[in-house]
């Protein structure tokens, strides 16, 4: 049987350190920081782990933009998300044993984080620890907008639709019985190959 052609090629390893550059001669040579970066980048590190920890321990990347991170639009508060909350510290507990079908889709036009709804989870981003789990139902892509968690991972789990996920590190096709992991702080966008697509995701709150 013919099996088709995946649409993006990955780097595989885990845990190994990767090197990657959409213009060949982009990245740096030998040094990370130079004081002038080719193309006229600029350098930043994104870190994944506390700077306390020993230096074999350190998790970190080093990303090359056109413009600085820091150069954006002043945040706005985004009210229409009020179904996609996180904090869970004042909600009243339900012991009881619980099962949900999955969303239907929704009406009118909504994208990847329109449509996600948090049914349960414990713990609050103020301790630092906690989890929650979500159900998303989305009918259109994300246009000029993108999401990052600053309190936890997300692991992404397509049930119908395969999700074109676009990360600061690359493209991710997610197809149903696949998954995908996005960690804190990755600023991402998705795209739905098929019109609309369902599933669940699970954010896990850590230091």
């Amino acid at each position: 049987m013919e099996t088709k052609k995946e649409k993006y090629q990955y780097l595989p390893g885990f845990g190994n350190h990767f090197s990657s550059e959409a213009i060949p001669d982009t990245l740096p040579k030998f040094q990370n920081t130079p004081q002038k970066c080719p193309k006229g980048l600029y350098a930043e590190q994104l870190s994944g782990t506390p700077f306390t920890l020993p230096r074999f321990r350190n998790q970190r990347s080093w990303l090359y933009r056109i413009l600085p991170s820091v150069v954006h639009e002043p945040f706005e508060e985004a009210t229409e998300y009020h179904l996609f909350v996180n904090d869970f510290f004042k909600c009243k507990p339900n012991p009881n044993q619980l099962r949900w079908s999955s969303l239907g889709f929704p009406e009118e036009p909504k994208d990847f984080v329109q449509g996600t709804i948090t049914y349960c989870g414990s713990g609050s981003p103020s301790l630092k620890t906690g989890a929650a789990i979500y159900l998303y139902a989305a009918n259109t892509d994300m246009k000029d907008k993108a999401f990052y968690s600053s309190d936890g991972d997300f692991l992404i789990v397509p049930e119908l639709g395969t999700l074109d996920i676009q990360t600061e590190f690359g493209y991710l096709e997610v197809k149903p019985g696949e998954i995908a992991v996005i960690q804190r702080g990755i600023l991402f966008s998705v795209k739905l190959l098929e019109g609309k697509a369902r599933g669940y995701m699970l954010s896990l709150i850590h230091i």
